[in-house]
């Protein structure tokens, strides 16, 4: 009996050997902070400027730097579709920003799309987004639907970021922040209050390992900023480039709350920490003008182009347990890269091909050398010749903006791109047209409006219906009443 007991002991320290406990403990929180419209030159961690990123510049101190980041779009919508399925967004025909119409069934992140978090909910991680969502405002496209367990912030492209900004009724912008589907308050500024609720997730968490998507609307427009912060930067002359720095420098506090609740819950040792911008910083294009605020040297132009000042972003990762500090990577990465990364650590499924990204932990661990993509390729939905290609060496685009057009640059020579070599080398040029059009194959065509031809389509119906009611109302004959009630027409 009592060798029946010993047996029966041991089996059961077999067990929990393997136990799904343990299992989860050995897996990393992952933690994703995406800036919204950051100029390339904005952080300390890319080279010298006058806004203060302590917080973020120890990250990249202490982790990896990716030299050759890149996102999937150069706007807002697009990358971050890009960013939480792990997929080209052209795969699934989503090349615009997705406009907020609560009641539209069908604007939004199409269904047929799984998101990181949905993946890695399915095998026990808990998961949370803070802030800004831009893929759908109906039910069925909202975070809680679509992978998150938690969610605090807005389903808007934007937000107001004073407290007495919010109105009930009004546009996105203005709407009270949500907390899971009901309505949440912010009294303070929304930067500072999205970093605090993402704190307090840090300190309520338990066991089970976590994902985080703080996904920041700062530095994005509308320029707001508390006064304190303002008052930091005296020394720039110009007023919105001060009111932007400020924002900024709000943001990197904020990243500095959720760091320290990671240190002081015993977590950030095992915790991957990846930060990134969304796209470049606003560029003055002829329909914005004013827009002149961000710094995207090196690079040239910013948000909307794909020269490399609109999708070459500030991208790093931090995690003391497996990364080395100070790594300088120099491979092609792509936002693609973050899916395909969190889902390998967290041991969820998936189908081979599925995901567009790959695994970057054997490439800055070193177990891998080399480039982590061969190319990476970007397509814009306004005309069917807006695209763009990039090896290490070359990249090869078209896109009808000034001083741009069809060009070519040798990026191992240039990687500023100030040199225009287009045709001077056919043979190069040709390799990229082959690799596009080899990608593009599995692609679908848009399937969204952009917002100011939504809203067009949409006041349209709305004017035809309303007319249409109006005439066959004025059709319809006179109807008279008896005394007892019946409708003779």
């Amino acid at each position: 009996m009592n060798r029946l007991i010993l047996l029966g002991f041991v089996s059961l320290c077999l067990v929990g050997l393997n136990s799904p406990v343990l299992a989860e403990e050995s897996r990393p929180n992952i933690v994703v902070i995406l800036a919204d419209d950051l100029g390339y030159n904005d952080v300390g961690f890319t080279g010298p400027t006058e806004i203060k990123t302590p917080n973020l510049d120890e990250l990249a101190q202490n982790g990896v730097t990716f030299e050759n980041g890149f996102v999937t779009h150069p706007y807002c919508g697009p990358s971050r579709a890009g960013l939480l399925t792990g997929r080209y967004q052209a795969r699934f025909g989503m090349e615009n920003n997705v406009s907020y119409s609560p009641s539209d069934p069908h604007m939004g992140l199409p269904l047929t799309e799984k998101t990181f978090a949905k993946r890695l909910q399915e095998v026990g991680y808990k998961t949370s987004i803070f802030g800004k969502w831009h893929l759908g405002g109906a039910p069925h496209f909202q975070p809680n639907k679509r992978g998150f367990d938690y969610f605090y912030g807005f389903l808007d492209g934007g937000h107001n970021y004073m407290p007495g900004q919010v109105t009930v009724g009004g546009d996105g912008y203005s709407l009270p922040i949500m907390r899971n589907t009901g309505v949440a308050e912010f009294d303070e500024y929304l930067t500072t209050a999205l970093s605090r609720d993402a704190a307090r997730y840090i300190e309520g968490s338990k066991d089970a390992p976590f994902l985080m998507y703080l996904s920041y609307n700062a530095p994005h427009a509308p320029l707001q900023a508390p006064k304190q912060f303002i008052d930091k930067y005296q020394h720039i002359e110009n007023n919105e480039r001060r009111i932007y720095a400020a924002m900024v420098d709000a943001m990197d506090e904020g990243i500095g709350m959720v760091v320290n609740a990671l240190k002081e819950a015993g977590k950030l040792d095992n915790t991957l920490i990846f930060f990134l911008s969304d796209n470049g910083g606003v560029f003055p294009e002829a329909w914005l003008p004013t827009f002149n605020w961000a710094d995207n040297s090196p690079f040239r132009r910013g948000k909307v182009a794909l020269l490399e000042g609109g999708i070459h972003v500030p991208f790093i990762a931090h995690w003391p347990a497996k990364i080395k500090q100070g790594v300088k990577f120099k491979g092609l990465v792509s936002s693609l890269d973050i899916a395909a990364t969190s889902v390998a650590l967290a041991g969820a499924q998936v189908e081979d091909g599925e995901l567009d990204g790959v695994n970057l932990l054997p490439y800055v661990t070193g177990q891998k050398t080399g480039t982590p993509h061969q190319a990476l390729f970007w397509r814009l939905e306004e005309q069917d010749n807006i695209f763009a290609v990039r090896t290490m060496d070359s990249k090869y685009l078209n896109q009808p903006l000034p001083e741009v057009g069809r060009s070519f640059f040798d990026m191992k020579n240039d990687p500023h791109e100030k040199n225009n070599l287009v045709d001077q080398y056919p043979e190069r040029q040709e390799q990229l047209v082959r690799l596009w059009n080899q990608w593009n194959k599995k692609n679908i065509n848009n399937i969204l409006l952009q917002s100011y031809e939504y809203k067009k389509v949409k006041d349209q119906f709305y004017q035809e219906l309303y007319q249409n009611n109006l005439k066959e109302a004025r059709q319809k004959p006179a109807y008279k009443i008896t005394a007892t009630g019946e409708v003779i027409r």
